[in-house]
C-alpha cells in the first residue's frame, strides 16, 4: 500500500470539474468540437515536404548587411 494514499480524496479542482460535467453532460463533446476546429487538422505530407524543401536558409544575424 502506498504511504501517500488518501482514500477518496478529491481536490477542489477535480470537484469543480465533476460539477461542471454533471451540469452539462455534453461538455466534453463540445470541447472536442472546439479542438477539431483549431487543432485536429489532416496534414498533407507531400505539401509539407515541398514547403520544407522550398525554405531559404536564414543567416545567423538577419539584419547584418552584405559586405561590398
Amino acid at each position: 500500500m502506498n504511504i501517500f494514499y488518501r482514500p477518496k480524496y478529491q481536490s477542489e479542482v477535480t470537484q469543480f470539474i465533476a460539477q461542471l460535467k454533471a451540469k452539462d453532460p455534453e461538455l466534453e463533446a463540445k470541447q472536442r468540437q472546439g479542438r477539431e476546429l483549431l487543432w485536429d487538422k489532416a496534414v498533407d505530407r507531400s505539401a509539407w515536404s515541398e514547403y520544407r524543401e522550398a525554405e531559404v536558409e536564414q543567416k545567423p544575424y538577419v539584419y547584418q548587411t552584405e559586405p561590398k
